[in-house]
């Protein structure tokens, strides 16, 4: 395993949630007001809480 930082792309990431109420994507993660504003201008480049969306993770712990 890599000790390298992980990137954060947030269409990638399992955090990032869609709300069909206000038409739009979000961090589902509890940001304090730094790393918001990192979020919102889009300068979150190692997010501390990403976590890739790998929806295939549960099946391969089955086999």
């Amino acid at each position: 395993m890599s000790n390298k930082k992980q990137s954060s792309n947030c269409e990638d990431c399992e955090n990032y949630i869609y709300d069909e109420t206000y038409d739009s994507y979000y961090c589902d993660m509890n940001l304090d007001e730094d790393e918001m504003m990192r979020f919102m201008t889009g300068s979150f480049v190692n997010c501390p809480y990403y976590r890739p969306d790998d929806e295939y993770r549960i099946v391969r712990k089955q086999n």
